[in-house]
């Protein structure tokens, strides 16, 4: 078995028991990403030396005994909206094309302080707006399991990077699906853990109310482990919780029995693509066969939960991408008159087309007159949303359904009609509505070989349930 074929969690024992050292897996990503980054671009900044370096001095600690965590040694990607200290941050837009952060991340902070080393940033969709990676402006992602399709978004280079081989697991945001829905084009496993779960300091901010950070990778084993070690309380984040049960890999237990699983019958109506519902239905049986009771039920208000997410999140967007002026920081207009011209003509050159449409329909339903008949509107559906799911975890452990109504689209497909790509979202985005955990598990492939994610939802702060009904499901499939 080839070292790139190794879990993160696998790695890292080679790494300890002196089998291998994270210098040579280090060195055998960059070889990697050497053969292949041409066809997949999954990244947009790599600096190979400095991440030779990091894995030789991580090395040294690992033999002088004073880093012996669960990833110690293990390659990591992280998405370009994540501060990293010295290292470009981009967001994938022009108008932060020479952003150099003066700190790390939270999430960062942690993985390297568990010895993870970071092998460079990756591709994904501008300032997480769009579900395909296409709307970068450092050029397009393709899908390892088949380059003429998309990788899913906004986490596309973090989910392509991880299919690819390019790195042993990465790191995603999740406003509305961007972690879940490329984990499911991408055949990864992605969580958006618990809102509050993953300290958002250092993350570029698009929707602050929905935007968590989370892990992609190869299994269910590396997930609980990732999220273990990036879950924390962080005071730096005034959306941060305290929680004392994240010890996430005691979660990783084989048996489902008696417990409830719920599966609601607007996630399989109409525009689901008759291979995904076959899959996802095909692994429920299988959870059913393990001793899981298996129940259908309606979740309303599926329908709304797109109108809703976009006018929340574009009027967050409109608001947080306020910032980038050309003032402080990023790119700025060569040629301008006076101040108002600046901003004018540094954010025309500076957005991109997709973040333009969010930001005026932002500004639009925060403006006066609309306030009220849209914005006020969404929050209380919002609110509805979540009163929906408490409802039916008051009955169900666990919710499943499929990631996304398709497999993956075929490249540009989608850039051409933003809703039809607004509403590949469809099964994703109420899970941030409500703040809940989800979780993408490969369960199959389409006819063309394209595959399929299930998704899996929780209740507030019991990412552990879905980890281990994921786990069972896994270790089924490795048996067949």
């Amino acid at each position: 078995m080839s070292l790139l074929e190794l879990t993160a969690v696998e790695l890292a024992k080679e790494i300890k028991a002196g089998k291998t050292t994270a210098v040579e897996a280090m060195k055998a990503v960059l070889e990697q990403i050497e053969k292949t980054e041409e066809t997949y671009h999954c990244y947009i900044t790599i600096d190979k030396e400095k991440a030779m370096q990091a894995a030789k001095e991580v090395q040294e600690k690992i033999e002088a005994g004073t880093l012996t965590g669960p990833l110690a040694g293990v390659p990591v990607a992280i998405k370009d909206n994540l501060c990293t200290k010295g290292v470009v941050t981009t967001c994938a837009s022009k108008i932060l094309e020479n952003f150099v952060p003066q700190y790390d991340a939270e999430a960062v902070v942690k993985l390297q302080e568990a010895g993870a080393v970071m092998i460079g940033k990756t591709n994904m969709d501008e300032f997480a707006m769009g579900s395909t990676t296409e709307t970068s402006a450092y050029g397009v992602t393709k899908n390892p399991r088949n380059p003429e399709h998309v990788p899913g978004g906004s986490s596309g280079g973090s989910a392509a990077a991880v299919a690819a081989d390019e790195c042993f697991f990465a790191l995603g945001s999740d406003t509305g699906g961007s972690i879940r829905q490329p984990a499911s084009y991408c055949g990864v496993v992605g969580m958006k853990p618990t809102y509050g779960t993953v300290s958002r300091y250092g993350l570029v901010a698009y929707g602050s109310s929905l935007d968590q950070i989370g892990p992609l990778c190869k299994d269910v084993t590396d997930c609980a482990t990732i999220m273990e070690i990036i879950a924390s309380h962080d005071l730096k984040d005034s959306t941060s919780v305290e929680r004392k049960d994240t010890d996430f890999t005691s979660a990783l237990v084989d048996d489902v029995k008696g417990m409830r699983i719920g599966i609601p019958k607007d996630y399989f109506g109409e525009g689901l693509d008759p291979d995904v519902k076959a899959s996802v239905l095909n692994a429920v049986e299988v959870l059913k066969a393990k001793g899981a009771i298996v129940e259908e039920f309606d979740l309303s208000l599926v329908e709304y939960a797109i109108p809703t997410y976009y006018t929340i999140a574009a009027a967050e967007a409109s608001s947080n991408l306020e910032r980038f002026d050309g003032v402080k920081y990023g790119y700025r207009a060569k040629d301008y008159e006076g101040l108002h011209n600046m901003y004018k003509k540094t954010r025309s050159e500076g957005f991109g087309p997709e973040v333009k449409r969010r930001i005026m329909l932002g500004s639009f339903v925060l403006s006066s007159g609309y306030y009220d008949a849209y914005y006020l509107k969404a929050l209380r559906v919002k609110a509805l949303i979540k009163k929906a799911f408490d409802e039916a975890f008051a009955k169900y452990d666990v919710i499943i359904g499929p990631a996304a109504p398709t497999t993956a689209p075929k490249l540009g497909s989608s850039l051409s009609d933003p809703i039809k790509m607004y509403l590949s979202d469809i099964y994703t985005i109420s899970v941030n509505l409500a703040g809940l955990p989800g979780m993408t598990v490969p369960c199959g492939t389409d006819k063309n070989g394209l595959p399929v994610g299930m998704q899996l939802i929780g209740n507030c702060f019991e990412e552990k349930k879905l980890i281990q009904t994921a786990y069972t499901y896994e270790q089924s499939r490795k048996e067949n």
